[in-house]
């Protein structure tokens, strides 16, 4: 298959080694099954594993390439298994699922590896590999502009698996992403699914793919309510989970048992949680300086501007790995979101010559964010930004590693959309608020949160849960904490569990 038709079909063929593997995984979980069925079928490597597992039961496979259904076909002949399978072409996008699966009896197992794609790439291909456009998994329209609409196609796949099932004893058990093994799971507890039981058993998926992401097999079973959460394995072999991931409220924890047993630092953080400037034109709003010829920009230019509308940037791998004396630069043409930029032209004309030169570059930004803003805009921005004080910390980092980061030569310092942070006036506020968040209550309940293998780690969602209150009173800081806050604080024991009562003696102050 081309490379085209490859990415936009998400076309990583499961070899036969790894196949068999997980059939042998299926047998010791499940016992004998009575039919197989696999979705999109490929080369047939999962089908000539079953079959060799599961000697009594049907075989049942389809996919939209016919190429690949004749290869199936022929790979089940050699195996003798042909009599008892019904291999076809269809597209899964256009099938009825609930039809097909109530008309399957006795014990099901659907298993496969579903498209390793995402909605967005196959967008941007013009590709016709996707389902019907919905909302399906209920973002609000600002959600949606800032990519978080962006989906791979075998989690609505696997969604509509479930759906059809209606609640039917069965066992999916699915080689995909482990994000979208996750998202799964999250569904069906959310919406009633019926997930009986449920485990993620880690792949490497460098070896058998050459893809370069987290996977896993996912292993379902359907047809009643169970607990919330599952156990994952290191490999197909491990006896013995590594953590146990669960739903607490709307969100998915990494480790549910630690997550429990800390539950108590959770709550609402007192502060606003802030993402960092987003301006998707690094190539020319961010600069070096470059010794003995002044700032250069991406592209190899030297820029000569003013500094009105320059300040000192950190980024994410600065505060990951403690570089916290800036070496770029951003240009930043806006206080506010919608602030007219054509007043550089005036205040700034070399700066607004820098930009209008560059002026397609921005043009250029595909983010939906930009229509209609003033030219040169920025997403991300307030008054927040140019406050003195800030706690930041990496968002695409396994470790929350919290950074107090103060003026730099009478200027505050920014940082992009990788980053996020709490402002600050006071300093002393700023330094205490760093302590209670590296503190290491706060680490270890950070940390059965995160779900390192995620693109961005840590996210506004999870910090916002972050407790400061209750931390500060399990860290040992809560005379620091009130005094930094102007706070009394009053504590008792109730239900064997410290909690904290705060009253207010002043408002909170605006971030």
């Amino acid at each position: 298959m081309r490379t085209r038709a490859k990415i936009e079909f998400g076309d990583f063929q499961t070899p036969l080694e790894l196949a068999r593997e997980v059939c042998a995984l299926l047998v010791r979980q499940t016992g004998e099954v009575d039919s197989v069925v696999e979705p999109t079928c490929g080369v047939g490597a999962f089908i000539v594993a079953a079959a060799e597992a599961f000697p009594k039961a049907r075989l049942q496979g389809w996919d939209i390439n016919c190429d690949y259904v004749e290869q199936t076909v022929n790979a089940l002949a050699e195996a003798g298994a042909g009599s008892r399978a019904t291999i076809g072409q269809q597209d899964f996008f256009s099938h009825n699922w609930e039809k097909e699966l109530s008309g399957i009896p006795g014990r099901l197992l659907i298993l496969g590896n579903l498209p390793w794609v995402t909605n967005a790439t196959v967008s941007g291909m013009n590709g016709g590999n996707l389902p019907a456009k919905e909302n399906f998994q209920g973002f609000r329209g600002i959600e949606a502009l800032t990519g978080k609409s962006n989906f791979d196609i075998s989690e609505w796949m696997l969604i509509q698996l479930v759906k059809a099932l209606r609640g039917r004893t069965a066992t999916i058990a699915m080689l995909c992403k482990t994000g979208t093994a996750r998202k799964l799971l999250r569904f069906g507890w959310q919406n009633d699914g019926r997930i009986a039981a449920a485990s993620l058993h880690r792949i490497d998926a460098k070896r058998h793919f050459g893809a370069a992401v987290d996977a896993c097999l996912l292993v379902a079973s359907t047809g009643e309510s169970g607990p919330v959460e599952a156990k994952v394995f290191q490999d197909l072999t491990a006896r013995r989970a590594s953590t146990t991931l669960g739903l607490a409220g709307q969100d998915l924890v990494y480790d549910i048992r630690t997550y429990r047993r800390l539950k108590h630092l959770e709550g609402l953080c007192p502060y606003q949680w802030r993402s960092g400037v987003k301006h998707d034109c690094a190539a020319i709003m961010e600069l070096r300086r470059i010794d003995g010829k002044g700032l250069q920009n991406k592209l190899g230019e030297l820029v000569s501007i003013e500094p009105d509308y320059l300040f000192p940037l950190l980024k994410c791998s600065d505060l990951a790995n403690g570089r916290l004396e800036p070496e770029r630069f951003m240009v930043v043409p806006q206080r506010r979101v919608g602030d007219d930029t054509a007043v550089i032209a005036r205040k700034a004309p070399r700066t607004w010559r820098y930009l209008d030169s560059h002026r397609s570059l921005f043009e250029a930004r595909k983010s939906s964010i930009y229509n209609s803003r003033m030219p040169f805009a920025l997403f991300g921005i307030g008054d927040y930004t140019f406050a003195p004080w800030k706690v930041a910390v990496s968002g695409l980092h396994r470790t929350a590693r919290f950074c107090l980061i103060g003026p730099v030569n009478g200027q505050p310092v920014l940082f992009d959309d990788t980053c996020y942070l709490l402002s600050f006036e006071d300093e002393a506020e700023a330094r205490i608020v760093t302590a209670i968040l590296n503190s290491p209550p706060c680490q270890e309940f950070v940390s059965s949160l995160v779900f390192t293998d995620s693109k961005r780690p840590i996210t506004v969602e999870l910090l916002q849960r972050l407790n400061l209150h209750a931390i500060a009173v399990a860290a040992g800081m809560a005379a620091e904490w009130s005094d930094a806050r102007g706070q009394r604080v009053r504590y008792h024991e109730s239900d064997a569990a410290l909690q904290a009562e705060f009253v207010m003696e002043r408002p909170l102050k605006p971030v």
